[in-house]
């Protein structure tokens, strides 16, 4: 049972009404299920459409990804289905963007002369460039207000600190300042250097611009995607051939290997299981079969709060391991910050581990500390939550043969709120 639930949380901003019909328009069907009308319906599906009876279909979209033992992630290029991925459910981000694979709406904008319709990244750096004058032109502004009252001081004057003579204010404040006009030029989108001048002909059509940019999918998503939702193929790096699942419940798992363990032990085979398991198949590398896999850890975590309706993304902005949005990112701020804390039911297991788990010791204070106070000032509840690995003396290896495994790991949340004091006196 959560401790959290995304149906009783509050409701974060909005941001304008146009933006919101929009981004509810384009992020109405999340996974595995997407609406399809067809485009020319037939006399007979018009005709059962006048009784009430749709001809809208339930499809499963089905992407492709290539593995990437590198960044230990799956990529998906546009071709494979990055936008529906991104669309359906926020799954995985962009390499060349911050989340959102924008980077060829972000060469086309620049290529623009008027610099309309700025993707999130550029409203961020033109947000945090004029920030930045701002503060240059009010260090400026209490400069020169210092110097006049120094002075009036010498020449006995009084004169009243930050305004005018004639009582209008020198030092601007955020609430009132403007970025010049010359600001406004340098935060303009730039010019490309074949773009011809104002006046001057051009010597043809811009050379179409070709998306460089890929779906990046951590192991925790591609495989939330493939075993739960059966909306992803795996291909391998080599052949670009499908990988089958058992390969990939071994791949995965090897992503993770400390370098010192180039020689492993052949697999163990699987045993009858009673929940559901994965028919024996040739693996491309035997994997090391422990319950303290970091894969497995995470996803663990991941499957819990996927489950329970929340949109899980990665922390590492925020010093925690994942971050829950009621809806995405792209309605609300993350309203959740994760801490994964692996147990260990037996101790003897952590011992003689070859995985460096992080947070499977005691944390200090100060570090507990630390995180609570970044994300409490971005309005985020810190949960830390608790995953308990099952110890190897109690159960077979062959029960980490296939995902059969995961229903031995149990969860348990802890929420941290910071006592303010100027806030919580009652």
């Amino acid at each position: 049972m959560s401790l959290i639930n995304p149906s009783n949380r509050s409701k974060g901003p909005h941001k304008g009404f146009s933006k919101r019909t929009e981004n509810n328009r384009i992020y109405a069907h999340p996974l595995p299920l997407v609406l399809f009308t067809p485009p020319d319906p037939s006399p007979l599906q018009r005709a059962l459409g006048l009784v009430g009876i749709s001809s809208t279909q339930v499809l499963n979209p089905h992407c492709e990804g290539v593995f990437d033992a590198a960044t230990r992630s799956v990529w998906v290029d546009k071709h494979g289905g990055a936008m529906v991925l991104w669309q359906r459910g926020f799954f995985g981000k962009g390499d060349l963007s911050r989340s959102e694979p924008s980077w060829l709406a972000r060469q086309i904008n620049a290529r623009k002369m008027a610099g309309k319709g700025l993707t999130s990244e550029e409203v961020t750096a033109k947000r945090r460039a004029e920030r930045k004058q701002f503060k240059l032109d009010r260090a400026r502004a209490m400069a020169a207000a210092a110097a006049e009252a120094e002075v009036a001081f010498a020449e006995g004057r009084v004169v009243s600190p930050g305004y005018a003579p004639d009582g209008t204010r020198i030092i601007p404040s955020a609430a009132t300042w403007k970025p010049s006009l010359s600001t406004a030029a340098e935060q303009a989108p730039p010019t490309p250097d074949d773009a011809p001048e104002e006046g001057e002909e051009g010597d043809g059509e811009e050379e179409p611009l070709e998306d460089l940019e890929h779906l990046q999918l951590t192991l925790q998503e591609a495989f939330f995607l493939l075993w739960n939702l059966d909306c992803l193929t795996v291909l391998s790096p080599d052949t670009h051939e499908p990988l089958t699942l058992p390969q990939i419940w071994d791949t995965f798992q090897n992503a993770h290997h400390p370098p010192h363990l180039s020689a492993l032990p052949p697999a163990p085979s699987p045993s009858p299981s009673p929940l559901p398991s994965i028919p024996p198949s040739p693996s491309p590398a035997p994997a090391l079969r422990r319950f303290d896999n970091p894969f497995l850890v995470n996803y663990v975590v991941y499957h819990h709060y996927r489950s329970l309706g929340w949109v899980v993304k990665n922390g590492i902005k925020f010093c925690v391991d994942y971050l829950l949005y009621k809806r995405g990112p792209v309605f609300h701020h993350a309203e959740f910050a994760i801490v994964v804390c692996p147990v260990y039911e037996d101790p003897a297991d952590q011992a003689s581990s070859p995985f460096e788990l992080q947070n499977a010791t005691p944390f200090t204070w100060s570090w507990l500390s630390t995180i609570n106070r970044v994300n409490s000032q971005v309005q985020k509840t810190l949960i830390l939550t608790y995953i308990t690995i099952p110890a190897h003396s109690r159960l077979s290896p062959d029960v980490l043969s296939s995902p059969a495994c995961f229903a031995h790991y149990s969860v348990r949340e802890v929420v941290l709120r910071r006592f303010i004091p100027t806030r919580m006196r009652d």
